[in-house]
């Protein structure tokens, strides 16, 4: 499964790529927003920093517009995937856009019915908000098992990019229903390599190994 980093934020972007296991972003306008910068600034410096994927998210409401905006995005280098909504006139640009080769990533999904569109529209990631669903008293991680099941039953080549995640269980759940990416806040990225058992494992060791007074070198 692949790890995406859920951000704008080029410094967490920096960090999580020195560990040798990051696949790509995410963003949005509401994260690039936070970054108080230029949006052309802080998507071309996303897509250079990052060999994989780095989704760039749409504005437009109309078919037309979004395909406009989608040209642009693409842009930023040949690792930008442009995102868009799941709604009838995202489905029409999708599929324009799919046709012109252009990858896209199908966003704000909740349903497996909308993912099943997205499929047959020709999307190159769906990203279901298990997240969110969760919020609203829903089994979010049911649904993207739903999507998993759906896809692998037709041969949908489709990406399943769980999203909105909350918790590492979050990740380790969609690792274990075979999701292609999981992308996430940075402090989930964190929370993945932690655990209180390492450090106080470490810890010992480190006092053990200074109470002989040895060296390595």
């Amino acid at each position: 499964m692949k790890f995406f980093l859920d951000t704008a934020d080029i410094k967490e972007i920096r960090e999580a790529n020195s560990w040798g296991v990051l696949d790509g972003v995410t963003s949005n306008p509401s994260l690039i927003a936070k970054t108080g910068r230029k949006f052309r600034e802080v998507a071309a410096e996303i897509c250079a920093t990052v060999k994989g994927d780095v989704s760039l998210e749409t504005v437009a409401l109309d078919a037309d517009d979004i395909v406009k905006e989608a040209h642009e995005l693409v842009k930023f280098g040949s690792n930008a995937v442009v995102k868009i909504p799941i709604m009838k006139e995202g489905l029409k640009a999708l599929k324009r856009l799919a046709d012109e080769g252009i990858r896209c990533n199908v966003t704000t999904c909740f349903s497996a019915p909308q993912a099943l569109l997205a499929a047959k529209a020709g999307a190159a990631y769906i990203s279901p908000f298990v997240g969110r669903l969760d919020d609203i008293g829903h089994d979010g991680m049911e649904v993207a098992r739903q999507i998993r099941t759906i896809y692998d039953n037709y041969g949908f080549k489709t990406q399943l990019l769980v999203a909105s995640i909350r918790h590492p269980l979050h990740v380790i759940e969609a690792a274990m229903i075979g999701a292609d990416v999981a992308t996430m806040p940075f402090k989930i990225f964190e929370q993945l390599v932690k655990h209180p058992l390492t450090d106080s494992g470490i810890e010992k060791f480190l006092k053990d190994w200074k109470s002989q007074n040895l060296s390595i070198w």
